[in-house]
């Protein structure tokens, strides 16, 4: 695959993105379907297929579970192979989310995501909001505190995975990059992911097959072939899936 320029974050990604939730997390999720939480040796089976396939971004959180400290055994030693992304502001325990955006919360959530991950940095931060997404940008400590870690080279870039429109659209004012959900049956984001082009912010996509609900030959091309878009992170526990992912993202604009 070839990268993508991720707005002006100097990062380069696969335009398809592995997103690390199914690695870490089947409790509290937003999918149609159930599934098992593969073992030790079949995470790292996979993440070592992810990148010998081609896809050199990952996405992860401190709130998907085992995801990051499994990513950190089983390929740390290729870390200058991929580009990793983590969230700040949400943590889950015990089946349910809490949220702290302050400023000791989210310097501890980075110090936590390197030691788990095995790095010495991390590529790209984003908050991870709950909602009220205006309020958190507002009124917290969480973006002063990422600039300063982004000062002090804990950080390389930074953003913001929000909700709502309105919140990606004030995060253009400061953030790398942004995360929205974005796909055939919602393009809600569509007039921001346009702006973050113009402004120069990467945009990497979320949910672009609707959770499972949308067929990949149709959402993924849509999703890529958006101006402005950098990545789609999609979540697989499956090789096959991710090969087939990965053909769709080639296929040639129909």
């Amino acid at each position: 695959m070839v990268h993508r320029r991720l707005g002006r974050s100097g990062l380069l990604v696969s335009p398809i993105g592995f997103g690390a939730f199914k690695i870490g997390r089947n409790r509290a999720t937003k999918y149609a379907q159930g599934y098992p939480l593969p073992d030790e040796d079949e995470v790292e089976r996979l993440l070592v297929a992810v990148l010998d396939l081609g896809i050199n971004f990952i996405d992860t959180a401190g709130a998907y579970g085992l995801s990051e400290e499994r990513i950190g055994r089983a390929i740390s030693h290729r870390r200058n192979e991929y580009v990793i992304s983590t969230k700040v502001g949400e943590s889950f325990a015990d089946g349910r989310s809490s949220y702290d955006f302050s400023k000791a919360a989210v310097r501890d959530s980075v110090q936590r995501s390197i030691k788990r991950l095995r790095t010495d940095v991390l590529d790209l931060v984003f908050i991870h909001a709950h909602g009220d997404d205006l309020a958190i940008l507002e009124q917290t400590d969480v973006v002063p505190t990422l600039h300063q870690l982004r000062a002090e080279g804990l950080v390389r870039a930074i953003g913001f995975s929000g909700k709502t429109v309105q919140g990606a659209r004030a995060a253009l004012a400061w953030a790398d990059a942004i995360m929205v959900e974005y796909h055939l049956d919602d393009r809600s984001h569509a007039g921001v992911i346009a702006e973050a082009d113009r402004s120069d912010v990467g945009v990497v996509v979320k949910k672009g097959l609707a959770s499972g609900g949308l067929d990949p030959a149709k959402a993924i091309p849509f999703v890529l072939n958006t101006t402005g878009v950098g990545s789609l992170l999609i979540g697989a526990l499956n090789e096959d899936h991710i090969r087939q992912n990965i053909r769709q993202a080639e296929a040639p604009p129909r």
